[in-house]
């Protein structure tokens, strides 16, 4: 496992959105929930659609293609509890937003 990565700054990535990133050629899609930050993996279950271009609702994403529902703190589909993305741990040092890939 790799350690932490600096994948933006703080003031990138403006509350109630996210934005794809890139950590050893893996999309992530990064999103800040009121100044916490989540990353999970950034590829829709059901088509592959980019979540980081979702709308952001408290703490769920919603799939731009087909809305497909996800809980950032977990990963967890809404819709079918037993699925989900991967989730990565995150962490603010300074003003650098840093992801750790899960295994």
């Amino acid at each position: 496992m790799i350690g932490f990565v600096t994948v933006a700054r703080v003031g990138d990535i403006a509350p109630g959105t996210g934005r794809q990133v890139t950590v050893q050629e893996r999309w992530i899609g990064l999103f800040n929930v009121k100044g916490r930050f989540y990353a999970l993996d950034n590829i829709c279950l059901h088509r592959g659609g980019p979540l980081s271009e979702g709308v952001v609702a408290g703490n769920i994403v919603t799939c731009p293609w087909h809305g497909w529902q996800f809980d950032l703190t977990n990963g967890i589909l809404v819709q079918d509890p037993s699925v989900g993305v991967t989730v990565h741990e995150t962490r603010v040092m300074g003003d650098e937003v840093q992801v750790r890939l899960s295994e």
